[in-house]
Formats: structure tokens, sequence, C-alpha cells
């Protein structure tokens, strides 16, 4: 996998056992508590590795941070991210950090997988099972935090989700050999939706009403409090859309909302889908169908 592919992370084969994958994510401050921001961005960085089936091995730490930044603050971004790598598994060897005026946190993050067990975006076939392993309204609720107009109980919600890894979705993955998966993240459930529909030759058919959503996201979607992106998403992405039913511009919307460290959407094949979830109940890991792979192309979204 490589600048050919739009996958989550390029791929190199080592032989016939192992492939290494290698992916970088960082990016500007979606909270106020600096632990919590370290601990997401970390998070998010290493979902490239699950998205691909692969096991988190060796990363680094890129930031850069204002020249008269409080040490302290600094201090509890780069233990949020060494927390979350610890419970990953992955060895954080050090890193590299700028003066910048904006403070900016992410990883570097390598990769093992099986080349048999290897999820990629072109792997999705007509009779699959989409799953979602988190749920939708991240962006549109921690912007709604950025006007002062989020409650902390939303916050604490949405920021347990992004803190959450998915090392038990790729699990999943790799157990019931899932070929098609991508994480749901900047550019949206149906933009990375898409992504994959496109490269694996298919339509993708999603049901509204079986998409979660936190509990708080509805209400800031009609207050409009969605990222710039949003819009960006529908833009780049809207004429390959069809919505089956009327549906009102603000749910339309938190489809193509952006997602920090969201979840997996997986391409589970039919026959394997009561076992998947029985197994998904067993781990602890929520999942959500949400729709199914058909013949065709692009994504329609019935209610």
């Amino acid at each position: 996998m490589g600048l050919d592919d739009p996958d989550d992370a390029a791929v190199w084969k080592i032989d016939d056992e192992r492939a290494l994958v290698v992916t970088t994510d960082f990016f500007t401050p979606v909270v106020d508590d600096p632990y919590d921001y370290g601990s997401i961005a970390a998070a998010n960085s290493i979902s490239d590795v699950y998205a691909m089936g692969a096991l988190p091995f060796l990363g680094l730490n890129i930031a850069g941070l204002p020249e008269k930044f409080p040490v302290g603050v600094g201090a509890e971004i780069m233990r949020g991210g060494a927390e979350k790598a610890i419970e990953a598994g992955l060895i954080l060897a050090g890193g590299h950090t700028i003066q910048d005026d904006e403070p900016k946190y992410g990883l570097i993050v390598l990769g093992f997988v099986h080349p048999d067990q290897m999820m990629t975006k072109a792997g999705a076939q007509a009779g699959d099972r989409l799953v979602l392993t988190k749920p939708l309204g991240f962006g549109v609720t921690t912007t709604a935090l950025k006007q002062q107009q989020a409650t902390p109980e939303d916050i604490a919600e949405v920021v347990g989700w992004m803190k959450q890894l998915n090392d038990k979705s790729a699990q999943l993955g790799r157990e019931f050999i899932v070929q098609g998966a991508t994480d749901v993240t900047g550019f949206s459930l149906l933009g990375h939706g898409l992504e994959m529909a496109e490269a694996s030759g298919v339509k993708f058919k999603i049901s509204y009403q079986k998409i979660p959503f936190v509990t708080c996201a509805h209400k800031y979607a009609q207050e409009w409090t969605f990222p710039g992106g949003a819009a960006d998403n529908k833009l780049f992405y809207g004429d390959r859309i069809s919505f089956a039913e009327p549906l009102a511009e603000h749910d339309q919307m938190l489809l193509f909302d952006p997602q920090t460290s969201g979840g997996l959407l997986l391409s589970v094949p039919a026959d394997q889908i009561s076992a998947f979830n029985a197994r998904a109940k067993e781990l602890g890991q929520p999942v959500w169908e949400i729709g199914e792979v058909t013949a065709g192309t692009g994504i329609e979204v019935a209610v």
C-alpha cells in the first residue's frame, strides 16, 4: 500500500509472515485539558495502524509548542500521549519538538500485520454488512466547546469516546478475516465510507436510524456548531451521496461531520455477522450494524 491507494497507512511487505505498517498524524487541540488532548491525539494516530488490522509496535512524538507555553502544560500533553501509548503496547522512542505559534501534537506509528490479515479500503464485497465501532458527533461537539456552548457533561462523553483505542475493533477484524475497513476521522463517515466503496468497486447502503450518535450530537447539530470541515466534506463528496428519503439538513451534516479519533468502519461477511457480534460482546466492544454492501456505486442513505 502506498501513494496510489486511499488507505490509512503505508504497508511494506517484509516476508510471508510480516508486513510493516507506517503512518503519522497530528493536529491542534480539540479540547481544553492538555492531558486529554495528548491522549486523544495519540489514540487518533495509532488508529490508522488498527484500521489496517495491524498491531502497533514503535512510535515517535511530533510536537509544535509555543515559545512561551507553560512547561507544565506541554508535559501534560506528552504524559497523555505516553500513557495512551503504554495502553496500546506501543514503545515511544522519543521524537521531535519545534516552536510553533499554535500547539500541535501527534505520533509517527509503526506496526506489524500478517499479510493475510491486512484490512484495506478495497476489501469490501457485495453482501457484506457494514459495522461501526464508535458513535458520531465528535466534531460538532468539540466545535461547540470552542464556541463556549458545550456543557461539561457533553464534553466528558465525547472525550471518553475519543480517548478509546480501536484495538479491540482491529482484533475483531483479524479474528473474522475482515478484508474491508477504514477509520472514521476527518473526512467523516460518508467521506471515508465513499473512499472505501469506490476502492472496492461497490455501493454502500446505510440506514440513518441505525447510526449511533453521542447523546448531544443532534442538539449541537440543530445549533449548527459544525466545524468548517463538515461543509468541505459535503462539497467534495456530496455529489456521490444520495439520500433515499428527505432528511433535515442538520441531520445530513452529521454524516459529513469530521471525527477526531473515531471508530472503525468494517465490512463484515454476512455469514460471520452473528458470531462477530457475539465476540464483540465478549470483548466489551460496542458495535452497530448500520448498513450493507451491494453492487453499484456511491453511497445511498435511507431513513
